[in-house]
Order: C-alpha cells, then structure tokens, then sequence
C-alpha cells in the first residue's frame, strides 16, 4: 500500500485519529479562544473567575495552571465553569461584532475611520442651549457691532467740516490782498478819488508796495524806507508799525490755512480709501456750516459796518495802533470804500464756492448708492414679492431686505 492510497470509507484517517493524536483529543478542548482579540479584557476574567471559582480564585496565566485548577475544582464547579466560560465567550463574541460592526468603513471606502455613532454624548455642548435672554444680548450686541463704524471716518469727517469753511475763508481773503484786485478797485467807476492828489497811477504804485509788503519776508525797511516824489517819507513810524501787525496776522493766518489744507488733502486721500462716500459728507456739512457762518457774519456787518470794523480792529491788534488822520498814506490808499468792497468780495467768494459744494456733495439717491425710486401705482416706493427692498447704506455696502417678521439666527 503506498501513502497516496485512499483510506477506506469505514476506517478513520490514522493523522486524525484521536487516540494517535492525543493533542486533537475532543474531550480535552477548552473553552480557550483561539485568538488574542477575543479574550475577554482583564476585569471580565476576573468576574467569571468570582463566579464560577469564588472571588479567592485567582485567573491562570496559561492553558498548565487552568487545568490544574480545573482537576482540583468540584465537577459541579467545573460544569459551571465550562458555563460561564461560554457566555463569556458569546458576550465577548458578541462586543466584537458590535466593535467590528463600529469599525467597519463607510460605503463610500474613501476614509480609513468608521462611522460615528449618530448619538452625541450627553455632556456635548450641543445638547447644552444658553437662556433666552442671553441668546437676545448675544444677538443684540452681534447686531451692534455689525452697524457700528469705526472712529477715524467719523473724526475725519468732523474736522474736514470744521476745516472747510477756514480754508475758503483764508482763500477769499488772499484772492483780496492781491494786485489785480487793487487794479480793479482804483479803476472801476464810483471808487472815491484822494483830495491830497493821489492818482490812480500812484495808488498802484504804492499800494502794491503795501500789498506786496504784507506776503513777503522783508523787515519793516521795505515800507519804511519808501519815499514819495519830494522825497519825504510814504509812510510814518506808526503805519509802518501797523503794517507789521497786520503782516504777522496774515502770515499766520496763511500758515494756518495751508496746514489746514495739508491736512485735510490727508483725510481726504484716507476717506477716498476707506469709507466710500466719506468726503462727499465732510465736504457737504462743512459746506453748511460756512454757509450758516458766513450768512451771520454777513448779516452783522450789515447792520453796523463801522462797528462790525472797530470789533475786528480790536480782535486783532492793539488799542490806538490802528487809528490814522485822513492825510496818513494809508488811509489814502485804503479809504473805507476799499474795505467795504473787500469784505463783500470776501463773502461772495466763500458764499459762491459753498453754495457750489453743496450741490455738487448733496446726498442724492444715486450718490449715495441707492437704487432709483419706483413709484407705484399711488406714488408709494415699488417693493418686492417679499415685502423688502434690497438697499445700500451710504457707504454703498449692500443690506439685507428688511422685513417685519426676520429675527437674527443664533448659530
């Protein structure tokens, strides 16, 4: 017979026959899992150790000291072993199918983690909702801050008002102390004539010596050391003195205005930048204040010229160093027509230049951003299906439609 001889049908295989193999011997197989995963965890081993041995049962560390355990155990303690050992193994049994089903990927197979479990833990954040009255102010102050607009436009905007009307002023008033303007005083029709014999020709002359005088760097000899065609002196210590305050005020008063212009050129290059629409208001309510400052000094001056004067001498220079003869250079070259005319110059110019600022900064629907007017039927704004309207605010930023019944969604 040779190995490869097939083996009767009534005889067992001699490999597989237990009493040759005393190792696959069925009566001697335990409980024992096959594999490391499905042996239950150390706390369950002690538990079914309490149950089937009694609690001073200690768990055997290998397959030798169990089955000394399990010859020196009662058969009926060891009936109830095999037992408990089976539904240790089926409960174990059955946590690993849970723990295999928990692991099993998902249908997709893109992702190496399995499924979560759909219920959230109970001490989730999720499961936690704040009171009613916290969910307002959390709402009320995410409401607030969207709406609120930063400082700096705002402060920008208040001095380009506050600025506007100066710099006009401070401009009107240099156009004045110019030669062209003293050309078309002493040669326009009406103009009071000198009664000392000053011609038009020579109040040029020396007035623009006296103009010229007021802009420039020159000393007080610029003035002083000027002489008439007899050669006495133009004008006396006192005008001369007079003329180096109010050349102080002057030049002051342009240092000012042109900070005041470097200035506002910077707010405006920032507004231009960040707030949209943000120069057209500054422009615009520093156009109403000029227009409110230069309607009242003007209605002073109207009421009381000579008065209106004498407070603005003593405003600015010393008492009885502005008070001449009618025979004084000064008066002669400057009689009170010349100012008469000059404030009145003055106010044209700021009160032309603010009108047109305001008409060209005047808050229309479309430079404000805002789509044209519909009307309806009755007059009354066209409104969507909604019952809102979609808007701009007057930085051009798009709203929500505002409806009556939307409430803000705390996420």
């Amino acid at each position: 017979m040779k190995d490869n001889t097939p083996t009767p049908s009534g005889r067992l295989d001699p490999r597989l026959d237990p009493a040759a193999n005393p190792a696959l011997d069925p009566a001697e197989d335990t409980d024992e899992p096959a594999f490391d995963w499905m042996k239950p965890a150390p706390a369950a081993r002690a538990a079914e150790e309490e149950g089937a041995a009694g609690p001073a049962a200690a768990q055997p560390e290998s397959r030798a000291d169990r089955k000394a355990a399990e010859a020196a155990a009662a058969e009926g303690a060891g009936t109830d072993h095999a037992e408990a050992g089976r539904d240790s193994v089926a409960g174990h049994a059955a946590a690993t199918d849970r723990k295999t089903e928990f692991r099993q990927p998902s249908p997709a197979g893109s992702s190496a983690m399995g499924t979560h479990y759909s219920e959230p833990l109970p001490t989730s954040a999720l499961q936690v909702r704040p009171p009613q009255e916290e969910v307002e102010r959390r709402n009320a102050e995410r409401e607030q801050a969207a709406r609120a607009k930063p400082v700096l436009p705002r402060f920008l905007q208040v001095l380009l008002a506050i600025f506007y009307p100066v710099i006009l002023l401070v401009l009107a008033v240099r156009a004045v102390t110019s030669p062209l303007f003293l050309w078309v005083e002493y040669h326009r029709p009406g103009f009071p004539g000198d009664g000392y014999g000053f011609n038009a020709d020579d109040r040029m002359t020396y007035g623009s010596y006296a103009v010229d005088y007021l802009s420039n760097w020159s000393g007080p000899r610029y003035l002083g050391e000027l002489v008439n065609r007899s050669g006495e002196k133009l004008f006396k210590d006192g005008e001369v003195s007079h003329m180096a305050d109010v050349k102080l005020v002057f030049l002051s008063a342009f240092g000012a205005g042109a900070l005041l212009i470097l200035l506002s050129i910077i707010a405006i290059i920032y507004l231009r930048r960040r707030t949209p629409g943000g120069v057209r208001r500054g422009l615009f309510a520093g156009s109403i204040v000029t227009l409110v400052l230069i309607i009242g000094l003007g209605t002073l001056a109207a009421l009381g010229w000579q008065q209106f004067f004498t407070e603005f001498h003593r405003i600015f220079f010393a008492a009885g160093s502005w008070t001449f003869a009618l025979e004084d250079t000064l008066i002669r070259l400057f009689p009170g027509q010349f100012w008469i005319d000059a404030g009145l110059v003055i106010a044209a110019l700021v009160l032309i230049t603010a009108v047109v600022t305001l008409i060209l900064t005047w808050p229309t629907r479309r430079r404000r951003g805002l789509a044209p007017a519909r009307k309806g039927r009755k007059g009354n704004d066209a409104e969507d299906d909604t019952g809102g309207s979609d808007v701009k605010d007057d930085d051009g930023a798009d709203e929500a439609p505002r409806t009556g019944n939307v409430r803000p969604v705390n996420l």
